[in-house]
């Protein structure tokens, strides 16, 4: 369609255009070009060609007809895929489904999205419904379940609050029933029943104080120093405070801090810690866009950078960084991955890899749906253009000045080994209790 040409990759540089125009990435295509839109219109266009194959099917109750289901041998994830496929992509789409005052064809593309989401939700949570999922049986639907919960915290405005009552219904019913799932308590698995008990509690139902305060009190108790957390009681050296870890700490003691002013000292060191950790995800960025290959989950891609996104798109980037030199890093992750070989299959679904298909890289739990967590490191479409992190002139990151000599301060360690103490939201005074039935 016309109408959104701006945003996509040329047909000259990235192969033959879909009949629609849509599509961003052919097999074996070369060097990329930036569109007219620049590095936004880039963005916007990998959000098109990704999105678009999962909400549209799902929209019309056909996401399990037609999503293929690629997994390692022996693995059995055909039963929660299509909740990994929705959830995580929602959770990084969101906060561009939020964003007001869009205009021209930008705007026209997001509220197409915004439709297909909520007709989403419909499809999704709907027990007569052919994509009804699976929020229940076995473990990964509480991952999955939590990940939809985040998305739908990120956009309440646009694609919660209008929806009929019938379709809220079914959700905090699905999203009530992940708590069959016993939460395990000595991994990232605790912010995944809090997330989803935070989103309960902005629904206006009652929460469950294990399943809420006390998964965020033990995950900040494994707070490891210098901005990191442990994924549990071991420090693991992979991407899981991004994946996983700060943003879900951020994103649910802002939903305590609104209920309970008590909460505010957790969340204030929480974003301190996330814009350290920003700080070093930043430099981890090579001059050409790639980084570090190291640990589990290397398929969901640039998702890896979510921490950096948030910290971006919440305006919280350390004085040390420019929101340039954060977009033009982030654009180069990006590109390496989204426009490699083999990142797409025939029909446009993503396959296993981290720089094209890279089979090997599908561990056990990852399969066709898990690998929509890449959204995640859409965060900052979340920002207007207008804003400085798209509107100012391109900057260099870190490596690229470093590595070509430039002279810079060196790096420091964020010295903090405070305890956070978390109240408990029970015991807050009534005017701050949450009101039923408010979105």
């Amino acid at each position: 369609m016309p109408t959104r040409r701006q945003f996509l990759i040329s047909a000259t540089a990235l192969g033959a255009l879909g009949a629609a125009g849509r599509s961003l990435h052919a097999a074996g295509t070369p060097v990329p070009v930036v569109p007219p839109g620049g590095d936004r219109g880039y963005w916007v266009g990998v959000l098109d060609k990704i999105s678009r194959p999962v909400l549209t099917h799902l929209a019309r109750r056909k996401l399990k007809l037609r999503m293929p289901v690629e997994e390692t041998p022996g693995g059995a994830r055909a039963s929660s895929t299509h909740l990994e496929a929705f959830g995580r992509l929602l959770y990084g789409v969101a906060p561009w489904l939020a964003l007001e005052h869009l205009s021209g064809d930008e705007r026209n593309l997001q509220q197409e999205f915004i439709g297909l989401a909520r007709d989403s939700l419909d499809a999704a949570t709907d027990p007569q419904s052919p994509d009804f999922m699976n929020f229940t049986e076995d473990r990964q639907p509480l991952v999955d379940a939590a990940f939809l919960a985040q998305g739908i915290l990120r956009a309440s405005a646009t694609i919660w609050a209008p929806l009929e009552g019938r379709v809220k219904r079914q959700v905090v019913a699905a999203l009530k029933s992940s708590r069959k799932i016993p939460t395990p308590t000595h991994n990232n698995w605790v912010m995944f029943a809090a997330t989803v008990e935070a989103a309960l509690l902005e629904m206006g139902e009652p929460t469950q104080p294990g399943r809420l305060e006390e998964c965020v009190r033990k995950m900040l108790g494994w707070y490891v120093g210098d901005g990191v957390y442990g994924d549990g009681a071991s420090f693991h050296f992979d991407y899981y405070n991004s994946f996983v870890i700060q943003p879900m700490l951020v994103d649910v003691l802002t939903v305590l801090k609104k209920h309970d002013g008590r909460f505010a000292p957790a969340l204030t060191a929480v974003v301190e810690r996330a814009r350290r950790f920003a700080a070093i995800q930043e430099r981890f960025i090579a001059p050409d866009g790639t980084y570090p290959a190291i640990g589990r989950s290397l398929a969901y891609r640039f998702g890896a950078f979510q921490t950096l996104a948030l910290v971006a798109l919440k305006k919280e980037l350390p004085a040390s960084l420019k929101p340039a030199q954060v977009r033009c890093a982030l654009t180069a992750v990006i590109r390496r991955s989204a426009e490699a070989r083999g990142t797409f299959d025939a029909n446009g679904w993503l396959q296993i890899g981290l720089c094209g298909h890279q089979p090997s890289l599908g561990e056990k739990y990852i399969s066709t749906g898990s690998l929509y967590l890449c959204s995640a490191g859409w965060l900052p479409l979340g920002l207007p253009p207008e804003d400085e992190f798209w509107s100012a002139p391109a900057e260099r990151w870190t490596a690229q000045k470093v590595w070509s000599g430039e002279d810079l301060p060196a790096d420091h360690a964020l010295g903090d080994d405070r305890t956070v103490e978390m109240p408990d939201l029970k015991a807050s005074d009534p005017p701050n209790a949450a009101t039923p039935n408010q979105p």
